[in-house]
């Protein structure tokens, strides 16, 4: 890219985090898109992904320039955002036959995702089982905070170099939390931790009331706590503010070492 471009980029970016209306009007604007499952609108290579389309479009990007190559994602769903890793994951790897003059072999494919949900339900595998991107996707199902689960995630992890960690499944303080303990040392030095649904945090008193999370006890709160011992990480503001609109303020943990 034109470091020029670059530049004004980065300059753009940084006026949108010095503009306080901007940002609480973008906060507004999640909150009422919430009123209409405005994130079950969109699909993944045919897959819901429930992602606002603009961390989606955050996250493609992190993935490009890490280029990690294990992509460890708590809760499925319907599997679209395991869609969006390994497809993102397929790109790197024509990217680097491509460099070297070699042939992808997309049946054996080096970069994987691996995926943990208390509950995958039987059509969402089946969708997932016939999909195009399944041969780069690995699927444990069982809590993810688990004993027993946490370790066999630690064992296929080791097999690894470059790792990139997603958690969004149960979103309680106590939960996510637990996550972070667990699999945030696993990212590489350059990577990102990326805890999604912080914007509970800042929702109105009552608008979780049939969810065991809400304010005070949500994705940001274990956030903070986290970082409180952990500066070894920290919240990468500009992408949040380069995209504006997201459901992980504060969510987007860059290891800095």
């Amino acid at each position: 890219m034109n470091p020029e471009f670059e530049q004004q980029v980065a300059r753009n970016i940084r006026a949108i985090g010095n503009d306080p209306d901007f940002l609480a009007l973008s906060r507004l604007w999640v909150r009422q898109c919430l009123k209409y499952d405005y994130t079950h609108n969109f699909t993944w290579l045919g897959r819901p992904v429930i992602q606002a389309p603009q961390d989606s479009c955050a996250l493609q990007q992190i993935i490009w320039e890490v280029k990690p190559d294990l992509i460890i994602e708590t809760g499925i769903a319907h599997g679209g955002s395991l869609i969006l890793s390994a497809s993102m994951l397929a790109l790197l790897e024509y990217a680097d036959a491509v460099a070297a003059g070699t042939t992808l072999d997309p049946q054996t494919p080096t970069r994987k995702v691996l995926g943990i949900d208390i509950d995958i339900r039987a059509h969402n595998r089946a969708a997932i089982d016939a999909h195009p991107m399944r041969s780069r996707i690995e699927m444990i199902e069982g809590s993810s905070i688990a004993d027993d689960i946490v370790a066999q995630v630690r064992r296929r992890a080791a097999d690894f170099q470059r790792i990139l960690v997603c958690l969004d499944s149960n979103h309680t303080h106590a939960h996510v939390l637990a996550e972070l303990q667990a699999y945030a040392p696993l990212v590489s030095v350059g990577s990102y931790c990326v805890v999604m649904d912080t914007g509970v945090e800042d929702l109105p008193e009552d608008f979780c009331t049939n969810r065991p999370w809400g304010k005070g006890n949500n994705p940001k709160t274990a956030v903070r706590e986290y970082l409180k011992s952990h500066p070894e990480f920290s919240a990468d503001k500009m992408i949040e503010w380069k995209i504006a609109i997201t459901a992980a303020e504060d969510g987007y943990l860059k290891r800095l070492r």
